[in-house]
């Protein structure tokens, strides 16, 4: 991963940690706590990719799995973060933006369900079963009502400043060129052409004028030389 992208995830990952375990898992509201910490990774996995979300989302997860109050196996967490950053980021669009709001909330919608049942079913697999007695429908209900709330103020704020440190690439001058712009990268380019071009119609604007110039003197004096001959006749 690019150091730009670890100084911002890092953090990100932290505070949504300490705001999920210190204020969202006391609100002891029905169901599932509010994921905090998935939207986050989802919302870096849409600007970095399968590659960078489950990057993320390993470690993230494996923070949550060693953050207190912690009931859990370690790594269990991990894996499915892992899985859902991986996911996450196979989404990312070639040009690198979203056009639409759509596919990011089904997104999240999909990482919600998703998360719950392989949460629930990796507990399974290492003898965890509170999500038994919970049930895994009323689970499933809860996470995603949760999750879609949150996602408005959570995602695209991730995105924003994901898409802020996320280095372009150069063009020929060394200035970076701002994405969705096309041949924008390349104004200089047109630039300089301009300056030239103009630069050249006025040589040829001025040189014209002096052949233009030099043209009336010639027809002037012909003219004169003319009427100078009728008028010589005239007199004669």
């Amino acid at each position: 991963m690019r150091i730009n992208r670890i100084l911002l995830s890092a953090p990100l990952v932290v505070v949504a940690l300490v705001i999920q375990v210190t204020i969202l898992a006391r609100l002891q509201l029905p169901g599932a706590v509010p994921d905090l910490l998935l939207l986050v990774v989802v919302g870096l996995a849409l600007v970095y990719g399968h590659v960078g979300g489950a990057l993320v989302g390993f470690f993230a997860g494996l923070l949550a799995d060693l953050a207190p109050p912690s009931d859990h196996a370690i790594g269990r967490y991990a894996l499915v973060l892992c899985v859902i950053g991986y996911a996450a980021g196979l989404t990312k669009p070639e040009s690198g933006r979203h056009r639409s709001a759509t596919l990011p909330l089904i997104v999240v919608i999909g990482a919600a369900i998703v998360s719950t049942v392989m949460y629930a079913g990796v507990g399974a697999l290492v003898g965890d079963t509170a999500a038994r007695h919970v049930g895994i429908v009323g689970l499933l209900l809860s996470a995603t009502l949760y999750d879609l709330l949150l996602a408005p103020f959570v995602v695209p704020l991730v995105m924003a400043l994901a898409r802020r440190t996320e280095g372009e690439p150069l063009t020929g001058d060394g200035s970076s060129s701002p994405s969705g712009s096309g041949t924008s990268g390349y104004g200089w380019l047109t630039t300089g052409t301009g300056l030239k071009a103009s630069r050249g119609a006025m040589k040829s604007v001025r040189s014209g004028a002096r052949i233009g110039s030099q043209r009336g003197g010639l027809l002037g004096k012909s003219a004169r030389d003319k009427v100078g001959r009728i008028k010589g006749v005239k007199r004669l």
